[in-house]
């Protein structure tokens, strides 16, 4: 666990077709982190540098392509309808698969590590229910993906140091989590104060459950 001025870097992997809720409970929290974390930082990287197109049209800037990306303490895969695409994408799959960073997911980012051999053997969890004109929920698709692994219906998972988190707004749950593996549970939940989300991320805990392994 580092301490308060100990520096960290968040990777943020994104891909034509990611949900912008996810960005926001990525980005958002740690932005807001640091304020009590002043030397954390994060860097969006996809396929290629500079604009991405997200789900519903909003575009943002890739920092890094995946052949100049940093080395990071966590890389973060966010989830969207352009998940299904980044399943096929061998560069994608190749930059996670020989990732020595630790590896998270939000929402449907799970279903792109599980392409990518990372989840094999492990317990992980994405969105439970399916969305408008998907014919199964990503959990079902989740499991169908993970060799020898399986999926659960948790806000988060912590698998061996591979945290997954479940759908949407839960990003900023698995961001949390992240954050206090990092630094530490105190420092977590005062992220969570000052986000005002501590009495829904108490609540989620509770309803949902966090499972580690």
């Amino acid at each position: 666990m580092k301490e308060r001025s100990e520096p960290s870097l968040i990777g943020v992997v994104v891909y034509d077709g990611v949900e912008p809720i996810d960005i926001g409970g990525t980005v958002g929290v740690i932005s807001m982190a640091t304020r009590v974390l002043p030397d954390l930082r994060y860097v969006v990287i996809a396929e290629r540098k500079g604009a991405v197109r997200l789900a519903s049209g909003l575009t943002i800037l890739a920092d890094h392509d995946f052949a100049s990306a940093p080395a990071c303490d966590v890389k973060i895969v966010t989830g969207g309808p352009g998940w299904r695409e980044q399943t096929q994408n061998d560069a994608m799959l190749r930059f996670l698969s020989g990732s020595d960073s630790t590896l998270a997911s939000v929402c449907t980012g799970a279903i792109i590590l599980a392409a990518s051999g990372r989840l094999a053997g492990k317990i992980a969890t994405t969105r439970r229910k399916a969305v408008g004109s998907e014919k199964a929920a990503p959990l079902d698709v989740l499991s169908r993906e993970m060799a020898a692994g399986a999926a659960c219906a948790t806000a988060v998972v912590d698998d061996g140091g591979t945290v997954t988190s479940g759908g949407v707004s839960l990003a900023i749950d698995g961001t949390l989590y992240i954050l206090g593996l990092l630094y530490g549970e105190e420092v977590r939940d005062e992220i969570a104060s000052i986000l005002e989300y501590d009495r829904a991320f108490a609540a989620n805990r509770s309803a949902l459950g966090h499972l580690r392994l």
